[in-house]
């Protein structure tokens, strides 16, 4: 054979060698026993200071070579430089090596708003190929700023008669343990409510003057929701005078936030016998509504039961702020919004029975989430829920 007749041959033999080595489209495919290269999610908990997210990189499995890989962030919900600081670069895994990370700075931010997402990419490996090349990065942003219009019904410091006795104007970073206390759990509060009510700062806390309670769907201890629930039990209980109450509501289905009082002995008499003053309750099928009760028990044993409900003319209770009050003497009890009194009751409208509305009382703020009186959320219902306190002010007279 001559050689100008064997050169053709040899051509051919390696474009036919080299097209073995593609695929389909051209493009040249990575040996299948080379190990894979995977990145994996990373979550972030951002709660009043700087934090770090980690994302891991593996191999599928140990080599006896060197491996590399680029990687780089990209933003999403959270922006780069300003939810986190991007960053790119080669991650090289030694012989034997399976694992490696990659930091992402993510600088303070005390907002609390929805959590923001953004993405760590791998491409261009080395003696490896690239089985998860996208990851998501995930910032909860726990922050306890949260400022909110304050528009709305307000009231003075002070009435002609009375004395101002205690206020809680919440104007501190957190809540005064000397006067309130967190009540915690989640077995349905008698009520059969599906929250579990908790003492973190992801369900309450203090705001630009507010005392904020957010309710949140969460998994949390055997319950699908989490709340927060406080009392001044023990330590701030009053008997007679005015108690106004700013505050905005949360009002979709399923909420049920309230503002109420119980009597101090409920731990050794037990209830209805210890009494409950419903300053204020709505349920969030109702949005422009709210109920005042009175409860006690009666001579037969049951429940006794006094109340009314307002309603606004326009507009509902979380769009601005509303003075929910109790007004409060020896013998009557009347519980206003915005200073318009509408469930008022004298002692002789509560006389069957054991009349507890001359002992010392205690306060409760919360907000439940399901329960008998306004039913569970629905798909429409967003979270998280939250009711702003501005203040609470007790006035006695002089």
């Amino acid at each position: 054979m001559s050689t100008r007749k064997a050169m053709p041959i040899l051509l051919c033999l390696a474009v036919l060698l080299s097209s073995c080595s593609k695929g389909d489209n051209g493009v040249n495919n990575p040996p299948s026993n080379l190990p894979a290269i995977s990145v994996q999610n990373a979550t972030v908990k951002r709660e009043n200071e700087a934090a770090t997210a980690r994302f891991y990189v593996d191999l599928s499995a140990k080599s006896d070579q060197q491996v590399s890989v680029k990687y780089a962030t990209e933003s999403g919900t959270a922006k780069s430089d300003e939810d986190f600081q991007s960053t790119s670069g080669t991650l090289t895994f030694k012989p034997g090596e399976k694992e490696l990370s990659v930091d992402v700075a993510i600088p303070i931010d005390s907002l609390r708003q929805s959590s923001q997402t953004f993405y760590m990419t791998l491409s261009d490996p080395q003696n490896a190929k690239i089985e998860t090349g996208k990851a998501t990065g995930t910032i909860i942003n726990n922050g306890t700023y949260l400022p909110t219009d304050t528009a709305g019904y307000d009231t003075p410091k002070s009435y002609p008669g009375y004395n101002l006795v205690w206020n809680d104007e919440f104007n501190d970073s957190q809540l005064n343990k000397n006067d309130w206390n967190y009540e915690t759990g989640g077995g349905g509060w008698g009520n059969n409510e599906l929250e579990n009510y908790t003492s973190r700062p992801q369900n309450s806390f203090l705001s630009s003057g507010n005392l904020i309670i957010e309710a949140r769907k969460e998994d949390y201890e055997g319950n699908h929701y989490t709340s927060a629930r406080i009392t001044t039990k023990g330590k701030q209980e009053f008997t007679y005078g005015r108690i106004d109450i700013r505050a905005k509501l949360p009002v979709d289905k399923g909420m049920w936030p309230a503002l109420w009082m119980l009597g101090d002995n409920i731990s050794s008499v037990g209830w209805p016998q210890c009494g409950e003053i419903d300053i204020m309750e709505l349920v969030g099928q109702n949005p422009q509504q709210v109920v005042g009760s009175l409860h006690w028990k009666k001579a037969n044993g049951s429940e006794g039961t006094f109340n009314n409900a307002h309603s606004l003319s326009s507009g509902d209770f979380s769009q601005k702020f509303h003075v929910f009050s109790l007004i409060w003497s020896r013998d009557s009890l009347k519980v206003a919004v915005d200073d318009i009194p509408y469930t008022k009751a004298s002692r002789q409208d509560l006389s069957d029975g054991t009349y507890p509305f001359d002992n010392p009382f205690f306060l409760i703020f919360n907000v439940a989430v399901g329960g008998n009186w306004p039913g569970p959320p629905d798909a429409n219902t967003s979270f998280p829920q939250r009711m702003f306190v501005d203040y609470v002010r007790v006035f006695q007279k002089k």
